[in-house]
């Protein structure tokens, strides 16, 4: 199949699969007129792309777990590089949520002691 219709298979833009391509994830043939050429193995692929960019994975992380999935939710297969890459990016989400949480407190209580300091004293 050519790019455009991986494209409407997927729902995933042209330009898209071009950078998929591009970061090794996606590896299609050429035509004799030099056209991109995808299997249907493509769809599945692309899908688990997707699905891994939505888990906020990078490209760099999927291609080199790509290797190891299956299925379209998609499953991973147990190696060990494989979860401590995945432990790591956790660990990173972790520490950035817990990072946000502390600013969001600190911005909260700057509002509420600005608010406090700006408000008409209460009437007796």
């Amino acid at each position: 199949m050519l790019i455009g219709e991986l494209s409407r298979r997927t729902g995933v833009r042209t330009h898209q699969l071009r950078y998929y391509e591009a970061q090794g994830l996606l590896e299609p043939g050429r035509s004799a007129g030099g056209y991109r050429e995808y299997t249907d193995d493509a769809v599945l692929t692309v899908n688990q792309i997707t699905k891994l960019l939505g888990a906020g994975l990078t490209t760099e992380e999927i291609g080199y777990m790509l290797p190891c999935t299956t299925g379209p939710a998609p499953s991973l297969a147990p190696c060990p590089e494989l979860l401590d890459g995945l432990r790591a990016r956790l660990q990173a989400l972790d520490d950035r949520l817990a990072s946000l949480t502390r600013s969001r407190e600190a911005l909260a209580d700057y509002i509420a002691a600005t608010e406090r300091s700006t408000a008409p004293p209460p009437s007796r």
